[in-house]
Formats: C-alpha cells, sequence, structure tokens
C-alpha cells in the first residue's frame, strides 16, 4: 500500500485528483437521508403519543366505569353514616376553674 493510497484511505479523498469523494451530490444525498430520517422519527414519535394517549383514556374510562355505583352510594350516605353540623360553645372561665 502506497502513501497515496494510505492517505485516501484516511480522508476520503480521490489519490489522483486530490477532490472528496463526496462533492455536491453526496451532500445532497446525506441531507435527504436526513431529512427522510427526521420525519420518519417525528411520525413515529406522533404515532406513539398517540397510543399511550389511547391508552390512558381506556384505563380512565374503564375506572370511571367500574366506580360509578361506588359514587352514587357515597352520595346517598357518607362515610360514618351520619353528619353532624354544629358550633360549639366554650365557657373559658369555667374551664379555667375546673384545672387545679
Amino acid at each position: 500500500m502506497g502513501i497515496d493510497e494510505e492517505r485516501s484511505r484516511l480522508t476520503g479523498s480521490d489519490a489522483r485528483s486530490g477532490t472528496p469523494i463526496s462533492g455536491v451530490l453526496g451532500k445532497l444525498l446525506t441531507f435527504t437521508a436526513g431529512a427522510g430520517l427526521l420525519i420518519v422519527a417525528f411520525i413515529f414519535s406522533l404515532v406513539v403519543v398517540a397510543v399511550v394517549m389511547t391508552g390512558g383514556l381506556l384505563i380512565w374510562g374503564y375506572v370511571w366505569w367500574k366506580t360509578r355505583t361506588l359514587r352514587k352510594q357515597m352520595r346517598e350516605r357518607p362515610p360514618g353514616g351520619r353528619v353532624i353540623e354544629g358550633e360549639v360553645i366554650r365557657d373559658i372561665e369555667a374551664d379555667d376553674k375546673a384545672q387545679p
């Protein structure tokens, strides 16, 4: 292997003319392939987001549907059986006398 062949292998240029092998056509093909790859990745990400959102909505709908009777019962009968609403009046002087 000669020096020119080794230089060509290392630098990616043609040993006879010294110009890079990838010219305007190579840059155009590289740009097109990169743009195509970006478009495919974007479409893939949109599909993944749509699938995840659909799955999340299905799970939420299933849980909502299964708990509808429980929610109805809780509205009709609150936890603890009965609710006592009122006001507490505290006589501070009587509390002070009760303490030794």
